[in-house]
């Protein structure tokens, strides 16, 4: 637990965001870790998706924000704040390029979204959204595939 703290010091969204998703073990550390970020006061959500088509990914994320009520689904500034920071993550995972399918690619990501305060400096900022994606992409053959990662922040 001391290590996370130390890891979680200055209570930055993005910081916990890839923390989270980096951890994605639900048996042992991602339940401390999920634990520590909630105590500073983020609302978090975590999830899996495979998919080989762009749009498969940005309705598993959302889906799973409105679901556990990080986002409502009937407010336009909530629901435009959580794409952008979908994709700004896709752009991560697939290197400035949102395309897989089209050019035999596939990803297996885990994600986590994560709201609350940017950060202990200024909160009265308002609230962020974040959302990091940790897998792998490359080409439908078991083995030939390489880790990826994104991560995407946007004001509410």
């Amino acid at each position: 637990m001391q290590i996370l703290e130390t890891l979680l010091r200055g209570n930055r969204i993005g910081k916990s965001a890839v923390l989270a998703v980096m951890l994605d073990d639900p048996q042992a550390a991602a339940g401390a870790v999920d634990d520590v970020i909630r105590a500073r006061g983020f609302r978090m959500v975590r999830g899996r998706v495979g998919t080989m088509e762009p749009a498969k990914v940005v309705a598993a994320v959302e889906t799973a924000a409105r679901r556990s009520g990080l986002v409502d689904e009937t407010s336009f500034r909530e629901e435009h704040a959580l794409y952008h920071a979908i994709i700004e993550a896709l752009q991560g995972v697939s290197r400035g390029q949102i395309e897989f399918g089209s050019v035999l690619r596939t990803v297996g990501l885990s994600f986590v979204v994560l709201r609350g305060s940017k950060s202990e400096v200024d909160p009265q900022e308002g609230e962020w959204l974040a959302v990091a994606l940790y897998g792998t992409i490359g080409a439908p053959v078991k083995g030939w595939e390489h880790e990826a990662f994104g991560l995407g922040l946007n004001h509410v």
